[in-house]
């Protein structure tokens, strides 16, 4: 099982080489993202685990060039950021996994064997509902050939919407894959959100898509006319 590990900091790029070379791994160790970049496009990888703060260029441009170029090598992140974007960023860029540092060794392996069990299936680049595009490489929305200039919160739920087209997907389900962990506060923040998101991705363009389901949350479907509502 071959591992790359993206990671600057020798005092956790060397102690899990050696650990993971002792539960079977055959692992190779860059200490920039510059030279993770170039390994992670030239070699074959079953998995690699990605530092975000590195020297040169940081994780989610490695992770975005590498998915620009349809390698789908599993990719857990790591960090020690507390943003809360980071992981919705992650995702978003085509990340399989997130952990934050510190981090279990035993979870961390348990993950990166699951992760080599899922294998690499062929994912859609652009996600489409209807004539909305959103193409996870580049962060680019359209509607038909307009763009569509949305914030990162936006982004995230739109993107989550659209990977559960439409399903019914609920005020909760939303805070937990979009929001911080750590988010303690009304759900009614959802709902404000969604107004945001429905004057850009629907308002404009005189049609509805983003329906509300009284009592249970949202749904994302291919655009109906306003007019014939």
């Amino acid at each position: 099982m071959r591992v790359l590990l993206v990671e600057d900091e020798p005092n956790i790029a060397l102690p899990l080489k050696e650990a993971l070379v002792d539960e079977g791994f055959v692992v190779e160790v860059a200490d920039d993202g510059l030279r993770g970049e170039a390994i992670a496009l030239q070699d074959s990888w079953d998995v690699i685990v990605l530092d975000i703060m590195l020297p040169r260029l940081n994780g989610y441009d490695i992770l975005k060039s590498i998915r620009s170029h349809n390698i789908w090598t599993p990719v857990i992140m790591l960090t020690a950021k507390d943003g809360e974007y980071d992981q919705a960023d992650a995702f978003d860029l085509g990340a399989d996994d997130y952990l934050p540092k510190p981090f279990s060794f035993i979870v961390l392996v348990a993950r990166l064997r699951a992760l080599v069990r899922r294998g690499k299936p062929e994912r859609p680049v652009v996600l489409q509902v209807g004539d909305l595009t959103l193409d996870p490489t580049t962060h680019e929305v359209r509607r038909g050939a307009a763009p569509i200039t949305l914030t990162s919160r936006e982004y995230g739920i739109l993107h989550h919407f659209m990977r559960h087209a439409e399903e019914v997907v609920t005020k909760a389900d939303i805070l937990q894959h979009v929001w911080d962990p750590d988010y303690e506060g009304s759900d009614n923040i959802v709902e404000v959100y969604v107004g945001h998101l429905r004057k850009k991705i629907d308002t404009p363009f005189g049609c509805s898509s983003l329906l509300t389901v009284r009592g249970h949350g949202y749904r994302l479907m291919p655009p109906v006319e306003q007019g014939a509502l």
